[in-house]
């Protein structure tokens, strides 16, 4: 397969991987007045179920952490992963979709940061810029008042935001490592599982059958999300697609206003694409 083809390949799965989780946001919302624990673990139980079948069908081929740093690094993966989650899936339930979603798109902001101080990357004085650029949009997104400084579904957005691009900086250095991105799933959704698991039967929410469907649709298209961004960034380098990331915003703009006619407003949507541009800008040069 030539490289124009893995290119081709790379971008429909970074867009079936924004199309997934936008769905499963909306999913989430739907779900109704759950606790955000028994949202997560079925997010997680079916994602963990999934990402077992190749680890099992293809275990020789499997590149399992060979080391105690290894294992270090893919905890501190599960657990910003998981974290992170639980803020984004509250964030999700109390705000409107667009703006969760782009206060998420912060991450790759984050992974700069934590890079210069981690693997000692030195940053540019345009991507310095475009980090103070992209926090000064996320203020018209979040329109921070005195009464009120920032809402809390605004505020769990952004620390899941930092939780995120954690959770990408230890992702980038176990790919550095070749550990297999199915391993690196599995062992996120079952740190996840067992984490919220307690949580889940102590706080149990009796559930509708409709409430059960959504549920069981988050699952299924987080998963959907999940392996289409792991699949995108084995067919083709990151410096080729990932500008195509940012169509998750468009996504999640569109479903919000088909499903909860959510509509942002003018301040909103010029902080919007003052971070897309940035988060552009970053990427092109990456």
């Amino acid at each position: 397969m030539d490289k124009q083809n893995n290119i081709f390949l790379g971008v429909i799965c970074i867009l079936l991987s924004g199309i997934g989780f936008s769905f499963m946001a909306v999913f989430v919302k739907l779900s109704g007045d759950l606790p955000v624990m028994q949202k997560s673990f079925f997010r997680n139980f079916i994602s963990l179920i999934v990402s077992a079948i190749p680890i099992i069908n293809n275990y020789k081929n499997v590149v399992f952490p060979k080391n105690k740093k290894d294992f270090f690094v893919l905890l501190l993966r599960s657990f910003f992963g998981t974290i992170g989650l639980l803020f984004n899936f509250y964030a999700i339930s109390n705000i409107n979709l667009a703006d969760a979603s782009v206060i998420q798109r912060l991450s790759p902001f984050v992974v700069l940061i934590l890079s210069y101080f981690l693997f000692n990357e030195k940053m540019t004085f345009k991507e310095i810029l475009a980090i103070l650029c992209a926090f000064l949009g996320i203020l018209l997104v979040i329109k921070p008042g005195l009464g009120n400084f920032i809402s809390l579904g605004a505020l769990f957005a952004l620390l899941g935001a930092f939780c995120a691009g954690a959770a990408y900086t230890s992702i980038r250095y176990l790919g550095g490592r070749k550990i297999s991105p199915e391993f690196i799933i599995f062992s996120f959704s079952l740190f996840s599982c067992i984490v919220v698991l307690p949580f889940v039967v102590f706080d149990f929410r009796p559930m509708t059958t409709y409430q059960f469907i959504m549920l069981l649709l988050v699952g299924i298209f987080a998963t959907i999300g999940q392996f289409g961004i792991t699949y995108a960034y084995r067919f083709a380098a990151a410096k080729s697609i990932s500008v195509f990331d940012y169509s998750q915003i468009i996504f999640a703009g569109l479903l919000g206003y088909i499903f909860f006619l959510e509509v942002p407003d003018f301040y909103a949507i010029i902080g919007y694409i003052v971070i897309i541009c940035m988060g552009l800008l970053i990427s092109v040069k990456k």
